[in-house]
C-alpha cells in the first residue's frame, strides 16, 4: 500500500528498479543520504529550466534548505525573473515540431521569442525589466558601484513591488534564493539577453563595464564559498544540462587544490541529468570517471548519470526530497526497506 505521506518517494521505490529509472532512484537516495547527515549541496543549471518552470519546485528546494548554491546561466537567471513578471503574457505552442519558418516568423512578428513549446514575451518581459535594471546599471557607473551580476536581480527582485507580479512568487526559485542570499555563479553571464542589452550600454558610453565583477572574480569568490559549504560533511554537485554552468563550478576544488595550493575536500556526491550522447569530446555527454582524471571527483565519490529530461527528472526528485524533509523518518524507513530489497535482488 502506498505511503501517503510520501507518495513521490514511494512510487519511486516501487517503481524504479532498472535503467534510468533505477539511477534516478539511486541518486535520490544518495542526495537524502547527504542532507539528511548535514551536507551540502550545490546546483549547476543549464538548459532553458526557468522557462520550463523548474521554480516550481526548485524554489521551495531552497527554501527548505534543500539546496545550499547555485551556478545558472544568465538566460536561466533572467528568465526566473521573467516568468515572475511576465507569466500572462507567455505563450505555449505545443505542436511547435510541425512549424514552418513561415509559423516561427509569424512568432517574431508578436513580439515574442520561442523556446522550445513555450514562448517570452518582448515587451512584458524584456523591456519591462529593463526600465528597472538599466537604471541601476546607470546609477552604478555614477557612483562607481561594483557588483557580480547576479547581485542586481537579486536587488531588483527584492524590491520589485507585488503588484507587478504576474507569476506565482512562491515559483520563483530567484526570488527564494535572493531571499535567502544564496552563494551563486552566473558563468558566462553575457551570453544572454540582458547580458546584451548590458553590452549595448557599454558600447554607448552610458554604462561602465567595470560595473559587472567578472567571471574570473565569481571563481575568486568560489574558492571561499566552497570552504564554507564543504564544512563537516561537504558539498555535493548535481547538474542539469552541461556547459559552462557545470565546468565552471566544479573545477574550483582541483583550482584550490593546485592553484592555490591549499587543502581541499573533494565533490561529496555527483549526479548529472542529461540526454546528452555519451561522448568524451563532449563536457555535457562525458561520464563522471572522466573528471576523476581533472581531479574534480574521485574514484570514491558516489556518481550517477541519469539519461533524460530533466523537465520531467529533477521536479520528481525534488518533490521526492520536499517529503523526505517533511517526513524525514518516514523517508527513511522506505529507503532502508527499498535498499533491502535491491540487496536480495543482487544475491540471487
Amino acid at each position: 500500500m502506498a505511503n501517503q505521506a510520501l507518495p513521490t518517494l514511494d512510487f519511486v521505490a516501487r517503481n524504479y528498479r532498472n535503467f534510468n529509472a533505477r539511477a534516478t532512484r539511486d541518486a535520490l537516495y544518495a542526495y537524502w543520504d547527504h542532507v539528511r547527515g548535514g551536507g551540502k549541496m550545490f546546483w549547476a543549471v543549464a538548459g532553458a529550466m526557468s522557462s520550463a518552470q523548474l521554480g516550481i519546485s526548485l524554489a521551495p528546494a531552497i527554501r527548505k534548505g534543500l539546496i545550499h548554491g547555485l551556478s545558472v546561466t544568465g538566460a536561466n537567471l533572467e528568465e526566473s525573473l521573467f516568468r515572475l513578471v511576465a507569466h500572462h503574457g507567455y505563450k505555449d505552442f505545443p505542436e511547435y515540431r510541425y512549424f514552418t519558418k513561415r509559423d516561427d516568423t509569424k512568432i517574431l512578428e508578436d513580439r515574442m521569442r520561442r523556446v522550445t513549446d513555450t514562448s517570452i514575451p518582448e515587451d512584458e518581459a524584456f523591456r519591462a525589466v529593463e526600465k528597472f535594471l538599466v537604471p541601476m546599471w546607470l546609477e552604478a557607473t555614477k557612483k562607481g558601484e561594483r557588483r557580480f551580476w547576479h547581485e542586481y536581480f537579486y536587488e531588483l527582485v527584492l524590491r520589485l513591488p507585488k503588484k507587478l507580479f504576474e507569476g506565482n512568487p512562491d515559483e520563483c526559485w530567484l526570488l527564494a534564493a535572493a531571499e535567502a542570499n544564496l552563494p551563486i555563479v552566473v558563468p558566462g553571464h553575457e551570453d544572454s539577453t540582458f547580458g546584451n542589452i548590458f553590452a549595448s550600454h557599454v558600447k554607448t558610453g552610458e554604462c561602465d563595464a567595470r560595473i559587472v565583477k567578472s567571471g574570473i572574480e565569481y571563481m575568486a569568490a568560489l574558492y571561499d564559498q566552497y570552504a564554507v559549504l564543504s564544512k563537516g560533511k561537504g558539498v555535493g554537485f548535481f547538474q542539469i544540462g552541461g556547459g559552462i554552468a557545470g565546468d565552471f563550478p566544479i573545477c574550483v576544488v582541483p583550482s584550490i587544490k593546485y592553484d592555490l595550493q591549499q587543502p581541499v575536500k573533494p565533490w561529496a556526491y555527483f549526479c548529472q541529468i542529461s540526454d546528452s550522447t555519451t561522448s568524451y569530446g563532449s563536457y555535457s555527454g562525458a561520464t563522471p570517471n572522466e573528471k576523476i582524471t581533472w581531479d574534480k571527483l574521485t574514484e570514491d565519490t558516489p556518481m550517477f548519470v541519469i539519461e533524460s529530461d530533466a523537465t520531467i527528472v529533477a521536479p520528481l526528485m525534488l518533490q521526492a526530497l520536499l517529503e523526505a524533509k517533511a517526513d524525514p523518518k518516514g523517508a527513511d524507513a522506505i529507503i532502508k526497506q527499498s535498499r533491502k530489497l535491491t540487496s536480495k535482488s543482487r544475491a540471487r
